[in-house]
C-alpha cells in the first residue's frame, strides 16, 4: 500500500513552463512541416479554405465548425505522424503489427477527412440557403 509520502511531487507550473510548452509546440508543428509531406499537404487544404468558410454566408457556428473540420484534420495527422515516427523508431523492421498499428492511424486521418467533407457537404448543400445567398 502506498502512502501519501511516497507519492511523486505534483509538477508546479509556472509561466516559464509554459513559455517552454509553447515552443515545444511550435518546434512540432515545423518539424512536421519539414519533414512530412502529408502534413503540408492538409496545411495547404486547410490554408485554402479556411477563407472560403468565413466569406461564405452563414452564420458564426457554421463557419466554425467548418474551420474546426479542417483544424481536426491537422490535429489527426499530427498525431499519424506521431504515432508512424515511433513505430519507425522503436521497430525498424517489417512487424505485422506495426502495421497494423500505423494503418489504423492512417484511417483516422481517413476518418477525419470524411467529417471535414460531410460537414462542408451538410453546410454548403442546395437545401441549406448558403447558395441563395451567394447568388441572388
Amino acid at each position: 500500500m502506498t502512502s501519501p509520502a511516497d507519492l511523486p511531487e505534483p509538477k508546479r507550473r509556472s509561466f516559464l513552463n509554459f513559455l517552454a510548452s509553447v515552443r515545444f509546440a511550435i518546434e512540432g508543428f515545423f518539424a512536421a512541416v519539414k519533414h512530412e509531406p502529408s502534413f503540408r499537404e492538409d496545411l495547404l487544404f486547410a490554408i485554402l479554405l479556411v477563407p472560403f468558410a468565413i466569406i461564405l454566408p452563414v452564420n458564426a457556428v457554421s463557419t466554425a465548425l467548418m474551420i474546426s473540420s479542417l483544424i481536426l484534420i491537422l490535429i489527426v495527422e499530427l498525431l499519424n505522424s506521431a504515432i508512424e515516427w515511433v513505430i519507425d523508431y522503436l521497430r525498424p523492421e517489417m512487424h505485422p503489427l506495426a502495421k497494423r498499428i500505423k494503418d489504423m492511424a492512417s484511417a483516422a486521418v481517413f476518418l477525419s477527412y470524411i467529417n471535414c467533407i460531410v460537414i462542408w457537404g451538410i453546410l454548403l448543400s442546395p437545401s441549406n440557403s448558403v447558395w441563395r445567398r451567394l447568388l441572388g
